[in-house]
């Protein structure tokens, strides 16, 4: 049988794929397994507003354990719900989850998971961490009144690291610090990063409500900073200088709905929630105090530049690494090193 850790770092790293670009909500996933272990199904939440993490891997389970398809492709929530009461037919007695988020017990925008849960009759829970959101939590409590067992813990630190940037968000912003290099160290000299992880980079800009870029950048690249590439919104501008002699004709401060500021200082971070820094060597040293996480896109590929980060010394513990076209690291400065 799948171990239940085994299932929940199966989870985990599902989720990791669309970490931030469910902003407002957290990054979940979910895993579907039957009784002997096999892996039925992987379920990951992809947007605000969309189906649950919980809901997607419900939906496949079922189109792989009944051999219909009628919602095999469906991505609304209260089709997937209604769906999957009326014929289940008792598929999921025999199942279990692996999950990374306690389920939601309310229904908001999508109706609950923690009912829907229940009501396919699924006998084993096994959860990551608790929800922390007030209005939305206690689905293990509904499903443990109806016998349902819930078992908290799962890789919990791995879930509280996933977790992280939407418990900030809710009471100040969540900075990260964005650049891409090659396995030289270079930072310069045009394109380095693959088509599809500047998507993602272009996908992190359509969620994020603020984006902050040093004024040399400006002034060398002539940026537009918009989210064209997945035909997503362009946020705010932020232009952290010490001048304003900026060429207003480039494309940057033509982009419809939104805002560019020249600030001098880097206070208007706090008015925003989810903030993306970009830059190289002097932008990682004067925003340090303000970042959180650093996401470096590594791309497997020598020479094309001469630019490097220059003589920072930081060290940094990954929180998840995806391996690609391009290596994307998720980090945070080394806690044991501060």
């Amino acid at each position: 049988m799948t171990h239940p850790s085994h299932a929940m770092h199966l989870a985990l790293t599902a989720a990791w794929e669309y970490q931030l670009l469910t902003f407002p909500n957290p990054a979940v996933g979910a895993v579907c397994l039957s009784l002997e272990g096999t892996v039925l199904s992987i379920g990951v939440h992809k947007r605000a507003g969309g189906p649950h993490a919980e809901v997607y891997a419900l939906r496949d389970a079922y189109t792989r354990l009944s051999g219909d398809d009628t919602i095999a492709h469906s991505d609304d929530s209260h089709h997937i719900h209604d769906y999957l009461r009326t014929h289940h037919r008792g598929l999921f007695h025999t199942v279990w989850m692996a999950v990374t988020l306690e389920p939601c017990s309310h229904h908001g925008k999508t109706p609950s998971c923690a009912l829907l849960i229940r009501d396919l009759g699924i006998k084993h829970l096994f959860i990551s961490v608790k929800d922390p959101n007030p209005i939305a939590s206690h689905g293990a409590t509904l499903l443990h009144e109806a016998g349902i067992a819930c078992t908290f813990g799962i890789l919990e630190a791995e879930g509280q690291h996933l977790l992280a940037p939407f418990l900030q968000w809710q009471t100040k912003p969540f900075v990260f610090f964005k650049w891409a290099q090659r396995l030289d160290g270079t930072i310069d000299g045009g394109i380095i990063s693959s088509l599809k992880a500047r998507k993602h980079v272009h996908a992190l800009r359509d969620r994020c409500d603020l984006m902050v870029i040093g004024g040399n950048t400006v002034r060398t690249d002539r940026p537009v900073l918009d989210a064209r590439l997945v035909g997503g919104k362009a946020p705010d501008i932020m232009i952290y200088s010490h001048h304003d002699d900026f060429d207003r004709t480039i494309p940057l401060f033509h982009v419809p709905n939104r805002k560019v500021f020249i600030r001098s200082s880097l206070e208007k971070i706090t008015e925003y929630s989810l903030v993306m820094i970009e830059g190289g060597a002097g932008m990682l040293e004067a925003t340090g105090a303000w970042c959180d996480w650093y996401a470096c896109y590594l791309a497997p590929t020598l020479g094309g530049g001469c630019v490097t980060m220059g003589n920072i010394t930081e060290k940094f513990e990954v929180l998840h690494a995806k391996i690609g076209d391009t290596i994307l690291l998720w980090m945070r400065k080394n806690e044991e090193c501060l």
